[in-house]
């Protein structure tokens, strides 16, 4: 690649044939799939999730899939750091790294990065959950919009998780 790293991306709507097409080009190119879907990083949610089988991690690597336990909390800025070491490795192996999921959010980051936005103390997370849940997600949301209306503009007033740390953010 004299140099030039490269990625494939595959990502679309549920049940369009990302995996059986990375699989494909995993097998054609030498390549490693990386998961890109929020849900597949959990063990247990295997059935839910058309996560690939054991047949199908045997024929290329897989990485990221059913690799946290689902009471553990995983996060975006988690599943970047996580990726871009899968695909530092797979690269180092001279494989390409195939990132295939449905998960916009997974995606943006990878390719645009993650805006830096402190972490908060875990009584102001737990008081934002609260809050959002005592009142609702759009209560808060006019709450957001009366002290940072730029940020509650980009945000549905009923995404009560991105409502919930937009305001714990705030707080």
């Amino acid at each position: 690649m004299h140099g030039l790293l490269r990625a494939l991306i595959l990502a679309g709507p549920t049940c369009s044939g990302k995996s059986a097409l990375a699989l494909d080009l995993a097998q054609r190119l030498n390549g490693v799939v990386i998961n890109a879907d929020s849900m597949q990083v959990y063990q247990e949610l295997r059935v839910l999730t058309a996560r690939p089988n054991e047949q199908d991690e045997q024929r290329v690597p897989h990485r990221l899939y059913g690799v946290l336990p689902a009471a553990h909390k995983g996060s975006v800025a988690w599943w970047r750091e996580q990726a871009l070491a899968a695909m530092q490795q797979a690269w180092s192996a001279g494989r390409l790294p195939i990132v295939c999921g449905g998960t916009g959010m997974y995606m943006r980051a990878l390719t645009d990065g993650l805006a830096q936005i402190p972490e908060s103390a875990p009584d102001v997370q737990q008081a934002a959950r609260a809050l959002v849940a005592a009142e609702g997600a759009p209560a808060v949301h006019a709450r957001l919009m009366a002290v940072d209306p730029q940020t509650a503009a980009r945000l549905k007033p009923v995404d009560s998780q991105r409502v919930a740390r937009a305001w714990e953010v705030w707080q």
